[in-house]
């Protein structure tokens, strides 16, 4: 039987055997004990309304009922057999008619993984090495996405700054940066290096900041002029702002796209998704030993995360499920800025009603400087107080769910309110 130990108790024992005494993702003081439905609680035993819902996977909020019935049904058939099953081929079907990019995909077990590939694979269709990325985005830690994902030091475009040690120089001379919501940019690199771009690869909704009216079309337009691979990184965006992702609300289909978080019902599941032509190169048969792309995982379409992919899916195509979504987000937009403007702080919600987050700033931010740029400081004690009052959240972004209910929005209301008198003097 697991001791029962405070939160302090159980850091002790994390330093001793995790590096930094955490998993990396998250606070490392925080240990949560359970969820159910929008609420999470702490080894303290105290409770929260989660807007972190695991990163974005809980979008049903956690322990939804029929989504355990058919997980609870499967695990006594098996939980992974490094083979195909039935259920993985019936989520692939339901992805590829729900994504506007997607007539094939394949299955890896996390999003920064299928970022990985994607690169990789546009890499082995084009036969170009050069990889545009744009600064603040985040596609995982592979060494090209650790390239000017949360520079510190701003430095000229198109120069690449890596976050990480361990990452090779000849990687960074691949990398091209880029400022996001900056057609002129843009268009002047391509300019420049179009013809040794194999990828384009861009957060529809970086991070939080939505794309300006056309820029995504406009990055549709000038891969085509250059015959680049123009991937969409929607593990975050994939099912959540509409069934067909980002791509679908804004109208604008990539070559390729991956995909994470919601397709796997909170279980580690991912996937690559694109044109068949691209999607080839993963079959040796198809495009030869030399053009093909090796890929395999322990874990890749495991059955018990297909499964609970699949109920996930079922019950977001219901009536009304988006509308209900985004009508929470809009409320809890709405009752953070009720408190903000009480007190007469200046501040921009920016992002989707399904994904947004409070900058503290006058100006509207466009790109990751002007965010980092803002006032961060007035930020994390916003944000540490919304901790302190029952709202569990990332530092940087709001995730709401279908699991939210009166009860957490008068939770939230109080916490908004509590939070913006605490930074009113700041």
């Amino acid at each position: 039987m697991k001791q029962i130990l405070s939160q302090a108790e159980w850091a002790e024992r994390a330093k001793a055997v995790l590096p930094a005494g955490g998993f990396g993702n998250f606070d490392p003081s925080v240990f949560i004990k359970s969820g159910q439905g929008s609420r999470v609680w702490d080894e303290d035993g105290k409770e929260y309304v989660d807007l972190l819902i695991g990163s974005g996977p809980m979008l049903l909020g956690h322990g939804h009922p029929e989504v355990l019935e058919a997980v609870a049904e499967q695990l006594p058939k098996g939980m992974t057999f490094f083979a195909n099953n039935a259920d993985g081929v019936e989520l692939a079907e339901e992805i590829c008619r729900a994504v506007p990019c997607a007539e094939q995909i394949r299955y890896v077990s996390s999003g920064g993984e299928a970022d990985m590939y994607a690169i990789r694979l546009a890499r082995a269709f084009t036969g170009r090495d050069k990889i545009v990325k744009f600064e603040g985005g985040y596609h995982g830690m592979s060494a090209e996405a650790q390239m000017s994902l949360a520079p510190s030091r701003m430095v000229n475009f198109p120069q690449a700054v890596p976050d990480s040690a361990g990452i090779p120089e000849s990687v960074r001379a691949e990398m091209l940066i880029a400022p996001f919501n900056d057609p002129d940019y843009v268009r002047s690199l391509l300019a420049e290096h179009g013809d040794d771009v194999a990828a384009i690869i861009v957060e529809p909704l970086q991070r939080i900041i939505p794309p300006e009216p056309g820029f995504l079309q406009f990055l549709r337009e000038e891969a085509d002029k250059y015959g680049i691979v123009l991937i969409f990184d929607e593990v975050v965006t994939g099912f959540r702002f509409a069934y067909g992702g980002a791509q679908e609300l804004y109208g604008v289909t990539p070559d390729i796209a991956t995909l994470g978080k919601i397709i796997g019902g909170g279980f580690p599941l991912a996937a690559i998704a694109g044109r068949a032509d691209i999607m080839a190169h993963f079959d040796k048969a198809a495009v030869g030993a030399d053009k093909w792309l090796m890929q395999l995982g322990t874990l890749s379409g495991n059955p018990v995360a297909a499964i609970a992919g699949l109920k996930t899916m079922e019950i977001l195509r219901r009536d009304g499920a988006y509308d209900t979504l985004r009508a929470h987000g809009q409320r809890l937009m709405d009752l953070a800025s009720a408190a903000l403007d009480a007190q007469g702080i200046a501040y921009k919600i920016v992002g989707d009603k399904t994904l947004f987050e409070i900058v503290f700033t006058d100006t509207k931010p466009l790109n990751y400087r002007d965010v980092f740029t803002s006032k961060m400081d007035v930020g994390a004690k916003f944000n540490a107080v919304l901790m302190e009052n029952g709202l569990f959240k990332s530092p940087g972004k709001t995730y709401p769910c279908l699991a939210l209910t009166e009860q957490d929005f008068e939770l939230a209301e109080a916490a908004y309110e509590k939070a913006a008198a605490a930074i009113a003097d700041m």
